[in-house]
This record gives C-alpha cells, sequence and structure tokens, in this order.
C-alpha cells in the first residue's frame, strides 16, 4: 500500500498522496476533522521562497496534499488576528529525566497500540504484555541513560525550541502560544490539552517535531489529542489545524544541508566521506499493511537533502540504514548496525552520521549514535567518525517551523464532541469484569513472552 493509502491506526486522517521529489515551501497540513479533509485549494496563491541562492524555486506556487496554505495576512484582517488568541502545541516522544522514571516511561511506550499493534482479539493483552516488557527492559534502558547523565534532556530542549518559535512567531507579528504534549512522559497530552483550555486558545495549530508522519510517531500523538479533544465541550469547539510532515520544506533542508556541509570540513578529505542517514525505524507491518507513508517520506526527505548539497557542489555518496529496532519482528531495512559493518568491510574510512528523522538530541543520539554505532563502525573498519548535531534550536529551522505554523493556521477546523470508548469507561460499567480480563490478561501474557521462542528473539532484538 503506498502513501496516498489511508492508515487504519489513524482513522479519520486521511494520508493524501505525496508531493513529487522536488522542495515544498508549505507543510502537509489537514484539518482537525473526522469525515473529511477539508480542501482549501480554491485557488492558486504566488509564495515567494525567500532562500538565497534559491533562484529557481523563487515566484512558484506550491501546494502540496490539496491543502493550498497561504499567509495569514492574506486570509484575515490585522483585527480579526487580534482578536483570537492562537496557541501551538508542539508534539514530541518524551523522556524520562531520571532513572527513576526509567521503567513506567517504558511501560507508557509499550502500552500504546500503535507501538505494540495486537490483533483485536488479543487487545486485552496490551497493558500486562507493556508491564512484563517494561520491568525486562528497565536495567539496560537504565545504564544506557546513565551513560548520558542519568536522565533524557528531551524536555528541556524541546522547552528551548517552544521558546525559541514563540519569539520567532513574534518577531513574524503572530503573538502565540506554544505549548509543549509528550506522548510518554510529561508533560503529557492531557496535561497540554487543559492548559489551552484555561488560556483560552481560540485557533491552535499542531506541530509535531517530527519531519516525516509515521503511525508510531505522529499519528499516535494525533490520536490520543483527537480522543482529548473530543470528549471535552470546550476543546472540541477550538479550531485546529495538523501540520502532519514537513520534511519536504526548503527551510528544513537547507538547516540539514547546513549542518552536513559544515560537519564535513571537520574531516581531513571531506569529499571522501561517506555520509550516513540513520532513521528511526518501523516495523515492517506498519508500511505494508497500514499504509504508513513513513519509508516513502523518509526516502523523498534524503533525496531532497542530497539534491541540496549537490547543489553547492558536494557529490559524496550517500546511505540510509534504520536504527532502534525491537522486538522480534521485521523492521525497515537495512538496519543501522548491519550497514556499518558492511562499509567497513567495503573499505570506507571516513562516515558522517546524520540522525535525519530527529530534531532534538537525545538517548537515541547521544548513546545509540555516539557510543554504540560510533564503537562498531570502529571495529568494522572506519577510521574517521563524525556526526551531525540534530537541528535543536538552529535559526533557520526554527524560522521554517514558524512559517509552517503561519500557513497552516487558516486551516483550522472545529471538531464535535463525540463519545468513545475507553479503558476507564470499561472499568466504570463492569469493574469485576474489567478485573478478571486484566488478570487472564496478564496471566496468558506472561506464558506467551516466557515461552523458548519468545525469549529467544527478544534476547537476540532487544536493545
Amino acid at each position: 500500500m503506498n502513501a496516498a493509502a489511508t492508515s487504519r491506526a489513524l482513522p479519520g486522517l486521511k494520508l493524501s498522496k505525496l508531493t513529487s521529489s522536488k522542495f515544498n515551501h508549505n507543510s502537509s497540513v489537514v484539518s482537525f476533522h473526522r469525515k473529511a479533509q477539508v480542501s482549501l485549494c480554491s485557488h492558486t496563491h504566488a509564495i515567494k521562497c525567500e532562500a538565497s541562492g534559491n533562484s529557481s524555486l523563487a515566484g512558484k506556487t506550491f501546494c502540496s496534499v490539496g491543502i493550498c496554505t497561504q499567509p495569514l495576512s492574506d486570509i484575515e484582517s490585522d483585527s480579526h488576528v487580534e482578536e483570537e488568541k492562537v496557541g501551538v502545541l508542539l508534539l514530541n516522544l518524551g523522556g524520562p529525566e531520571t532513572l527513576l522514571d526509567v521503567q513506567p516511561f517504558l511501560y507508557n511506550l509499550f502500552a500504546d497500540p500503535d507501538i505494540i499493534r495486537l490483533p483485536r482479539l488479543f487487545r486485552f493483552l496490551q497493558r500486562p504484555l507493556a508491564q512484563i516488557i517494561s520491568v525486562l527492559r528497565a536495567q539496560k534502558s537504565k545504564e544506557a541513560y546513565a551513560s548520558i547523565g542519568g536522565g533524557s534532556p528531551l524536555r528541556k530542549i524541546t522547552d528551548e525550541q517552544a521558546n525559541a518559535l514563540k519569539s520567532e512567531l513574534e518577531a513574524k507579528q503572530l503573538p502565540a502560544n506554544v505549548y509543549i504534549a509528550m506522548r510518554y512522559w510529561h508533560p503529557f497530552t492531557e496535561e497540554a490539552a487543559q492548559q489551552i483550555k484555561r488560556d483560552g486558545i481560540t485557533r491552535l495549530v499542531v506541530l509535531p517535531l517530527y519531519p516525516q508522519f509515521s503511525i508510531s510517531t505522529t499519528g499516535s500523538s494525533i490520536r490520543a489529542l483527537e480522543n482529548i479533544f473530543r470528549e471535552d465541550k470546550v476543546l472540541s469547539k477550538i479550531p485546529v489545524a495538523i501540520i502532519q510532515s514537513w520534511y519536504q520544506r526548503y527551510g528544513y533542508i537547507k538547516s540539514m544541508a547546513d549542518l552536513i556541509e559544515e560537519e564535513l570540513q571537520s574531516f581531513k578529505k571531506p569529499q571522501e566521506v561517506m555520509i550516513f542517514f540513520s532513521a528511526h525505524g518501523v516495523p515492517v507491518t506498519y508500511v505494508v499493511n497500514a499504509g504508513d507513508p513513513y519509508k516513502d517520506q523518509m526516502e523523498e526527505c534524503i533525496n531532497l537533502i542530497m539534491q541540496e548539497l549537490k547543489a553547492r557542489g558536494i557529490e559524496n555518496n550517500h546511505r540510509l540504514a534504520y536504527q532502534s529496532r525491537v522486538g522480534p519482528v521485521q523492521w525497515l531495512k537495512p538496519y543501522t548496525d548491519e550497514v556499518l559493518v558492511e562499509l567497513g568491510q567495503e573499505g570506507v574510512k571516513s562516515l558522517l552520521a546524520v540522525p535525519v528523522s530527529f530534531v532534538s538530541e537525545h538517548i537515541e543520539t547521544l548513546e545509540e549514535i555516539d557510543m554504540e554505532y560510533k564503537e562498531l563502525a570502529l571495529k568494522s573498519g572506519v577510521e574517521n567518525w563524525g556526526r551531525v548535531p540534530a537541528l535543536g534550536c538552529k535559526s533557520s529551522f526554527i524560522a521554517d517551523l514558524a512559517d509552517a505554523v503561519i500557513e497552516a493556521l487558516p486551516s483550522a477546523t472545529a471538531m464535535s464532541a463525540t463519545t468513545s470508548s475507553s479503558s476507564s469507561e470499561e472499568f466504570n460499567r463492569d469493574p469485576v469484569g474489567y478485573a478478571l480480563k486484566i488478570f487472564a490478561g496478564s496471566f496468558l501474557a506472561f506464558i506467551l513472552f516466557f515461552s523458548p521462542k519468545m525469549l529467544l528473539a527478544f534476547k537476540k532484538h532487544v536493545v
């Protein structure tokens, strides 16, 4: 199934056909509405690319996924903007801030049905299985977090990005409150939603800090947000626009190319360096069975970055691989660890690692790439190792995110409150039956997980 398919893991959000392999000034924007995607493309609108040295893009019209977004000034008068209270919600994964947080963080992660996708018949096993996996993985994960200072820096960096974005939006004459919603640790989505409600936000733009869309990242966060908003009479009336992906925006591509070009200069022979893109992986079934566009978007993203580098006269070879696989299922290939060994065997002596799916430093850049993969590469024959830093608060990156917010704002659409079934509702209806189900699920999960086959699989694949 290609990227144009609708993901079953994210009902109501249509994954429209991706744009062709060219720079796109706009993001993939979808209005927050369950029944239909709202097309705002009633006419074309010329958007000039402000990037220097990119005259071929100047003056062209960019319209992605059927929604034509325009600068806010073209849609609404200044007086109307002043009456509104705009909010921007940044979505991110979250991470344990102390070693004591590691096991509950892992539980939250594996309890997410978009991370471990069980068949409907076995979904009652989700929480028991998450509890078992989180306990078994906790010690090794604690060691990893201890090696980078005892916790994840993700919250601190995301706070800094939020502050930088707020300042940039104010500079672009769009005052806005910027909030953070972490999926698996504080501040949780529920906390951010309640703050948005208390602040009286009248229009909201949701901006995932994931350049490429995946069911397991942006999709999971949006699903959680949908559930919260639809169950709240106040929140359900707020017009919301979601930026699904923004990997194709020129500001992002340029920022990535800038970092790569700068790091290449740290090598004695920059032209001989292999540019090694390492992206976070997802299970193959997400792409094949659920229509996850992540793989297609990642490959297009790499092509766009390499096109930008070639336009600057940088002709280095490059490779793409996927990291961070977990569990016995097949993930997107090629795997980062296997490719590093292959490159060493092929005689590659200089390698520049690029964490392309991450915009903030965290465990998978600071420990997995900087320690584990670096050691593996050097043991495999690579002699010169470098790594491109995450974008963080790079000014050109933050400025482009601000532009994306401004472009998306006019497409915001209010939702209607609906009811949905949840575990808490199930407990209220039948507490005894719910308790028996969890007990039976825990027992069955324990038996399944500790079967010889499962133990062997997890011993082989758990990071």
